[in-house]
């Protein structure tokens, strides 16, 4: 009797241990899903504002009839650069596609490359993407891209007067700027890797940025967490097709 007792306690108390860490296990979770969420926000705003920004600024941003053109838009905000030597970038941004009357969801992709030289320091970098065709934005859906390497970036034209430079680079797949200390310019890429984060994007949207940026079912803006949804609309301000 005494023996059969004390294998019921041990059984009882091994149900309430397994229930209490589940019960742990799944507050954990919940807490990581919430972190995820807000700092997927954090990096949608932070996008959006470095695009507000560069726009804003009409003499010197992104000309518009080019921005028309793009497919695809990639901001990387506060990309670290720097060291002795050797230097290194590294940093995280969103991508967003055209969709019918806007864009997608931002779908979340890390950059990171190399470089040699005499560097001193460490500068922050925003970098803004133009991916100008289909082709372009099927580039970055492979486990990772290197720009140099698939595909180059040429340096985008900025400003109202560049109508000249412009011709001769519409046929570039990827146009990229970069902005640094204030200063915004066209910038020729190389070196760097774009590859996208699907553990972010899968706690964020139960999707990869395959899906988001290429699936026949898109999220819609209704469907897409709040907190993401200032990247499209910032985006669609300065440009949207009908």
């Amino acid at each position: 009797m005494k023996n059969f007792f004390w294998r019921h306690t041990l059984s009882v108390s091994a149900v309430i241990v397994l229930c209490a860490g589940s019960t742990v296990s799944a507050q954990d979770s919940r807490e990581r899903s919430t972190k995820k969420m807000q700092a997927a926000a954090e990096q949608s705003a932070k996008a959006a504002r470095v695009f507000n920004e560069i726009m804003d600024t009409r003499e010197k941003s992104i000309p518009r009839d080019l921005l028309d053109k793009a497919e695809a838009v990639a901001v990387f905000p506060g990309v670290l650069k720097g060291g002795f030597i050797v230097g290194g970038r590294g940093g995280s941004g969103v991508i967003s596609r055209r969709v019918a009357n806007g864009w997608s969801a931002p779908a979340f992709f890390d950059l990171g490359g190399g470089s040699i030289g005499l560097q001193i320091g460490v500068a922050q970098t925003d970098y803004i993407l133009l991916f100008m065709n289909n082709e372009a934005v099927g580039s970055l859906l492979s486990d990772k891209f290197e720009i140099g390497g698939e595909g180059s970036a040429a340096a985008g034209p900025v400003g109202r007067s560049a109508s000249a430079s412009t011709d001769l680079k519409l046929n570039a797949q990827i146009l990229s700027y970069s902005r640094s200390k204030g200063a915004f310019a066209g910038l020729e890429l190389k070196g760097v890797v774009i590859k996208p984060d699907n553990e972010d994007n899968s706690q964020v949207y139960g999707m990869n940025a395959r899906d988001i940026l290429t699936g026949a079912n898109k999220i819609s803006m209704d469907d897409m967490p709040e907190g993401v949804r200032v990247f499209p609309r910032t985006l669609a301000r300065y440009s949207t097709r009908r």
